[in-house]
């Protein structure tokens, strides 16, 4: 695509990191100042006119709402209030699969903060995408080419 890649991972706290690699969940309150920063760095993108590619487990319809309209969506079920800054047009890509792929993944994933064993407490807080939220589900069971043809496929659409 040519847009900037962000992996979300690179902007948790040092203290979140130190929480994860204890094998210690994260909860709400570690992770909004987080997604907040997170919105900020991609409204500072589209401010400046770049597409940008950002990795993120926002396993939370809220957190999703967040990374769309930032810190007004903790407050307020509606992502925009009259007056404040129009929502980011994202658009989600939930990659799914069984979680016995995506262990065997992260089993092979080396010098990363976060266990394997925390991929079931994930699991327990995922809220998958659903309307009105903009997202499409892509199959982890593709292949890598088949996941980004899909992917590429849907944002040229429109």
């Amino acid at each position: 695509l040519g847009w900037k890649f962000y992996d979300a991972d690179d902007y948790h706290s040092p203290e979140n990191k130190k929480k994860m690699a204890e094998g210690i969940p994260l909860d709400d309150e570690d992770r909004i100042p987080w997604l907040c920063a997170l919105h900020d760095m991609l409204r500072r993108e589209e401010s400046s006119g770049q597409d940008a590619v950002l990795a993120c487990s926002a396993l939370k319809k809220m957190y999703r709402r967040v990374l769309v309209s930032g810190a007004s969506a903790i407050e307020s079920n509606h992502p925009e209030q009259p007056g404040e800054n129009v929502a980011l047009k994202i658009l989600f890509v939930h990659l799914d699969g069984p979680i016995d792929i995506i262990a065997g993944r992260l089993e092979k994933r080396r010098g990363h903060f976060m266990p394997p064993e925390l991929l079931k407490s994930q699991f327990d807080t995922l809220e998958p995408p659903s309307a009105p939220e903009n997202f499409i589900t892509v199959s982890l069971e593709k292949s890598l080419p088949e996941i980004a043809l899909e992917i590429e496929r849907t944002i040229f659409q429109g």
